[in-house]
């Protein structure tokens, strides 16, 4: 059954490979943002769990970024999720209301895209994608192609990018598993979250099949977004001559949003009611993980 535990306890799994931190000997706590507005000039927003639940905005998330915008405080939104380009991160967000611009949002995808290794001349990248995804955003210099919808890149690609885990199933992960055994390849992973908080449960995501897949093969592969430092240090480069332990990451999960916080330097806010451990008391959770947030909230 995949729940809040069973994700946790797969996150723990991987914890060696994740980055190092340290963190406070114990948490604040709060109801919302607006109890941390002294403590910090700028925000890092984590998406799912924070702004937004699957496609519906948490109540009262809106109204919050813009309380936040009134006290003079910056706001950038650090997405894992890669199924989309930035245009349409933006739409789906200004869908549901907020009014964030193109400068305050980077996602692992716009990350994975950027450091995309250059292929041999004449080879393709091949995709786990979502349906509809024309790779528009990806550099000039890189071909992809659906991995859905051409198998035979399995054999002929020289190299894979996890994006979406929407058309993927575990015969997917037997088969590129054993296509990296017989000829091993570059891996990019541009989620690499485990799991993500939607309307009804928690979905699997790429993460999580590249984990699988990195064990099985004993091969490394390149992970772009939250807890890595490439996701961080962009987002810092944006935010100019803030002072770290100004800013905070705020999110919903210990091993994505407060560890790559914390080893980034800046404080963290773990929200507790709509994303990962929504339902749950997080502190047996964190005692048993020593990933300690700075502040424990409620809501956005």
């Amino acid at each position: 059954m995949i729940d809040t535990e069973w994700a946790f306890n797969r996150y723990e799994t991987v914890r060696a490979l994740l980055p190092q931190a340290d963190f406070p000997q114990r948490s604040r706590i709060g109801q919302d943002l607006n109890d941390t507005v002294a403590d910090f000039d700028a925000y890092i927003l984590d998406a799912f769990g924070v702004l937004n639940r699957g496609e519906t905005a948490i109540a009262g998330a809106v109204e919050r970024m813009a309380a936040l915008r009134a006290l003079g405080k910056q706001l950038v939104v650090l997405t894992n999720a890669a199924s989309y380009t930035r245009n349409e991160v933006l739409a789906k967000y200004h869908r549901l209301g907020f009014d964030f611009d193109a400068s305050e949002v980077v996602s692992s995808r716009d990350l994975a895209f950027a450091g995309l290794p250059v292929l041999p001349s004449g080879r393709i990248w091949a995709a786990a994608a979502a349906e509809g995804d024309n790779f528009s955003d990806a550099p000039e210099n890189a071909q992809i192609e659906h991995l859905a919808e051409n198998p035979a890149l399995l054999r002929e690609a020289g190299g894979f990018i996890l994006l979406s885990s929407a058309r993927w199933s575990q015969r997917d992960t037997e088969a590129l598993t054993q296509a990296l055994l017989t000829n091993p390849r570059p891996l990019i992973v541009a989620n690499p979250d485990l799991v993500a908080p939607r309307e009804d449960g928690l979905s699997l995501e790429p993460g999580l099949i590249a984990h699988e897949i990195t064990e099985r093969t004993g091969k490394q592969a390149d992970f772009f977004g939250k807890p890595f430092g490439n996701a961080f240090e962009t987002v810092l480069t944006r935010m100019g001559g803030i002072a770290r332990q100004r800013i905070a990451m705020v999110g919903d999960t210990l091993h994505t949003d407060v560890l790559g916080g914390a080893a980034a330097g800046v404080g963290t806010v773990l929200i507790s009611n709509h994303g990962l451990f929504r339902g749950h008391d997080v502190a047996p959770f964190i005692t048993k993980c020593a990933i300690r947030p700075d502040w424990i909230i409620a809501t956005t």
